[in-house]
C-alpha cells in the first residue's frame, strides 16, 4: 500500500493524517496536558551529571506553555538555573524544601520522594 508523501502544490505531507506538514494536527502536542494523579513529586538526582545534584519536580499537570512559565518563575525565586525535560522541571542544586514550600503556596499537593 503506497501513500502520498509529497505533493507539488503543498509540499511534504504528514504520513498519518495526509495534511501538509505545516498544517498537521496529529503531531501537535503543545496543547496536550499530561495525565496523572495530580501529586507533584520532587526528587534529587545525580545520575549522569558527574556528581552534580539537581532537583526534579514531576507530575505537574500543565500544558507545555504553562509549564514553561511556571519553571521560569520558580527558577527566578530560587535564583538558580534549570530546564524542562520530558514534562519535568529540573533545577540545578538541591532545592527540594524550597520547591515544596513554593509549590504548596501555589496550591499543589507536593511529596518529597527519594532519599
Amino acid at each position: 500500500m503506497s501513500r502520498l508523501v509529497y505533493s507539488t502544490d503543498i509540499g511534504r505531507r504528514c504520513p498519518d493524517c495526509g495534511h501538509a506538514n505545516t498544517e498537521c494536527s496529529c503531531k501537535n502536542t503543545d496543547n496536550l496536558v499530561p495525565t496523572g494523579d495530580g501529586v507533584v513529586r520532587i526528587r534529587r538526582e545525580t545520575k549522569g551529571r558527574k556528581g552534580k545534584g539537581v532537583s526534579i519536580a514531576s507530575g505537574i499537570l500543565l500544558s507545555a506553555a504553562e509549564l514553561k512559565t511556571l519553571g521560569k518563575e520558580l527558577r527566578q525565586k530560587l535564583s538558580t538555573g534549570g530546564a524542562i525535560k520530558d514534562g519535568e522541571l529540573e533545577f540545578q542544586g538541591d532545592h527540594r524544601q524550597a520547591l515544596k514550600t513554593l509549590l504548596e503556596a501555589k496550591g499543589y499537593t507536593v511529596k518529597l520522594s527519594g532519599a
